[in-house]
């Protein structure tokens, strides 16, 4: 099984817009990491995002480009604090196919620590603003297969 996490796209501060929307760059860095991500072949069942305006608006943008079946949804168990004990189970349990995470810091480096260390608190992956993560179980553990970074984006898609 493989698994994208993600990192809400650059968004407004709260004293510009306190429901924190996406800034222009942001939509541009989601654009050109979406687009990589589709040339590396990723696909995806579902996208989901813990509902808050800067991931969902992140998640809709991938979901241009990588088209899942099963849409883009609002879940809970993604936002910034949140113990990443049950979505880390529910990804272990298996069951569904392909998904992409979109959410926050510091739940998205907590989630890659406990999937590819066992630890939480053990920063294991740098998170970027658009970037994406692929991991990918295997029957004994899961492995970082690749990260795509916006700066490495633009230089791929010629910006």
């Amino acid at each position: 099984m493989r698994v994208y996490l993600v990192q809400h796209a650059e968004a407004m501060s709260e004293e510009q817009d306190s429901d924190r929307p996406l800034t222009d760059v942001g939509r541009e860095h989601t654009t050109w990491t979406a687009a990589v991500a589709g040339k590396m072949g990723a696909v995806v069942d579902q996208i989901r995002h813990s509902g808050k305006t800067r991931a969902r608006q992140t998640a809709e943008i991938l979901g241009d480009t990588l088209a899942p079946a099963g849409g883009v949804v609002d879940v809970p168990g993604l936002a910034p604090l949140d113990d990443v004990v049950p979505m880390a189970e529910d990804l272990e349990a298996g069951g569904a196919g392909p998904l992409m995470l979109v959410g926050h810091l510091p739940f998205m480096e907590r989630l890659a620590g406990h999937l590819l260390a066992g630890d939480a608190t053990k920063p294991v992956i740098g998170f970027e603003n658009a970037g994406i993560v692929c991991l990918q179980k295997t029957a004994e553990r899961w492995q970082a297969m690749w990260i795509v970074t916006p700066q490495v984006a633009a230089i791929l898609v010629e910006v």
